[in-house]
């Protein structure tokens, strides 16, 4: 299965330890199955004057003794791990990790969360509505290795 990563260049040879701190799953190199969201990522580039690629890899599914988690919903599950991550404390020593993104709209959500003046049950009603998306978020260079082939990068 092919999957996608926008940059402002190109990842032949991705791995963890160059991602930004408190993102949805933690530190780790991200993907995503869906083409067009990597495309709409890569736009951020664009808008600020830089290049912008979308680099294409070959997912290797077998993942054999890797630790990895899959969030199939915008659950109480998914909801705990991502504030937590957000919140710059790592969850779980997971070597691939699965599920939604929390986009602007998501984050806004989760922010009113954060600050109490949502609830638990009030935030998961709200983003049960979002677009379907999703990531991959590979936490160790054991597990990209493993199951990563860069075959391509075309420029935005």
């Amino acid at each position: 299965m092919k999957v996608y990563h926008a940059s402002s260049v190109i990842v032949d040879l991705p791995d963890a330890s160059h991602s930004r701190e408190h993102l949805d799953f933690g530190k780790g190199f991200y993907v995503t199955t869906i083409e067009r969201q990597a495309v709409e990522y890569g736009q951020r580039f664009l808008r600020r004057g830089r290049k912008a690629w979308l680099n294409v890899y070959e997912l290797k599914e077998d993942f054999g003794n890797l630790k990895t988690i899959c969030f199939d919903a915008y659950d109480e599950a998914w909801l705990d791990f991502v504030t937590e991550c957000r919140a710059g404390r790592m969850c779980g020593d997971y070597d691939i990790i699965r599920g939604g993104i929390a986009n602007d709209k998501v984050f806004r959500t989760i922010d009113l969360y954060f600050s109490g003046d949502l609830n638990k049950q009030d935030t998961l009603r709200r983003l049960m509505y979002e677009k379907p998306n999703d990531q991959l978020c590979f936490r160790t260079d054991v597990a990209i290795k493993r199951c990563l082939h860069f075959l391509n990068a075309i420029e935005l």
